[in-house]
C-alpha cells in the first residue's frame, strides 16, 4: 500500500446554507435600497443629462423644438468656438485673468488671517466667526447686490474716499475696474479656506517652533521652513478647490452686469457666456459644446495640479501620494 493511498482525500468546502444565502441577498438588497436615492440622483441629475448634453454639442438645437428634432451638425459647434467666435476667447481671457489673480490673493489673505487667529486669547472665537461670516453668503445674489451698491457712483466706497477729498469712480460700471470689483469680492470671501488653514495650523507640532527658537530662528524662517512645509497638504487642498471655484464664477458677474457681461464685456466670465449662449440666444447645442470643453479643461487643470503637487507637497508620514 503506497503513501498516496493512505493520504486523506481532500474535503470539499461546505456549501453555503440556504438560509445564509438568503440573508446575504437581503442585506445586499437593503444596501441598494439605501443607495437608491443617490443612484437615482446620479442618473437623473448628472449622468443622463451629461450624455444628453454631449449629444447636443454635435447638434444645432434650440430649447423651443423637441429634442428629437435636433439637427446633427457634427463638429461645427467646436469649429465655430475655436475659430469664429471672438466673444468665446474674450470670455476665456476674462476667466483666466480672474482665476489667476483672485485665487492667489484669496489664499494669501486666508493664510494671513489664519496665522493671526491661531492663538489662545479671550474672544478669539468671535473674531473667527466674524471673518468667516462673508463666506456664509458666498455666491449669493444678495451679497452681489450689496457689493454693487457699495461700489457704484453713489456707493459707500466713494463716500469713504470723499472724506479724504478723493473723487470716486463708478467702479462697477467702469470697464477698467469692473473685473477688479469682482476679484475683490472673491478675495473678501476667504472664510472657508481660512478655517481649513486654521485646522492645519493646529496640527503643526509646537516642538518644532520651540526647537527653532532655541536655534535662534527668526519668525520669517520659522514660517518658511516649518509652517509652509507642514501646511503644504492643506495649501494644496485649498488650491485645488479654489482654482475650480475661480473658473466657475457666475453669480457675482451675472448680478453686476445684469446678465450681459458688461460693461463692454469686461465681466464676461466663461460660465456667464455659456449661460447667454444657451438661455438667452437659445443655442443649446453651442452652449453644450462650450460646457464640455470647459469640463475637459477644468479636469486637465486638476490633473496638472495633482501631478505637480508631488514636487512641493510634504506629508508628515513621508508616504508618497
Amino acid at each position: 500500500m503506497t503513501a498516496s493511498t493512505l493520504s486523506p482525500a481532500p474535503v470539499a468546502p461546505a456549501a453555503p446554507q440556504p438560509g445564509r444565502r438568503a440573508r446575504r441577498r437581503q442585506e445586499n438588497l437593503a444596501g441598494y435600497v439605501f443607495l437608491s436615492p443617490w443612484l437615482l440622483g446620479l442618473l437623473g441629475i448628472t449622468a443622463i443629462p451629461m450624455l444628453i448634453s454631449l449629444y447636443l454639442s454635435f447638434t444645432d438645437y434650440s430649447p423651443l423644438i423637441p429634442l428629437t428634432e435636433a439637427n446633427w451638425i457634427g463638429l461645427e459647434n467646436y469649429r465655430r468656438m475655436f475659430t469664429a467666435d471672438q466673444s468665446y476667447w474674450h470670455a476665456v481671457q476674462v476667466t483666466v485673468t480672474f482665476a489667476l489673480v483672485a485665487v492667489p490673493l484669496k489664499l494669501a489673505a486666508a493664510l494671513a488671517v489664519a496665522l493671526l487667529l491661531n492663538r489662545t486669547m479671550r474672544g478669539i472665537s468671535v473674531f473667527r466667526g466674524l471673518f468667516y461670516l462673508p463666506s456664509l453668503l458666498g455666491g449669493s445674489v444678495a451679497l452681489a447686490i450689496v457689493w454693487v451698491s457699495m461700489f457704484n457712483r453713489d456707493g459707500a466706497f466713494n463716500s469713504f474716499l470723499a472724506i479724504f477729498g478723493i473723487e470716486g469712480l463708478p467702479w462697477v460700471n467702469d470697464p477698467d475696474w469692473a473685473l477688479s470689483t469682482l476679484i475683490l469680492l472673491a478675495v473678501w470671501q476667504f472664510g472657508a479656506p481660512m478655517v481649513i488653514f486654521l485646522a492645519g495650523l493646529k496640527q503643526v507640532p509646537v516642538e518644532l517652533y520651540e526647537a527653532a527658537s532655541v536655534d535662534g530662528a527668526s519668525p520669517w524662517r520659522k514660517f518658511v521652513h516649518i509652517t509652509l512645509p507642514m501646511l503644504s497638504p492643506v495649501i494644496f487642498f485649498n488650491l485645488v478647490l479654489e482654482t475650480i471655484n475661480g473658473f466657475q464664477g457666475f453669480t457675482s458677474a451675472f448680478v453686476l452686469s445684469n446678465g450681459t457681461g458688461g460693461p463692454v464685456d469686461s465681466t464676461l466670465m466663461y460660465s456667464l457666456n455659456l449661460y447667454i449662449a444657451g438661455f438667452v440666444d437659445l443655442n443649446m447645442g453651442y452652449a453644450s459644446a462650450m460646457a464640455w470643453v470647459f469640463l475637459l479643461v477644468i479636469g486637465a487643470i486638476t490633473v496638472l495640479l495633482f501631478n505637480t503637487g508631488r514636487f512641493w507637497v510634504h506629508y508628515s508620514d513621508n508616504e508618497e501620494r
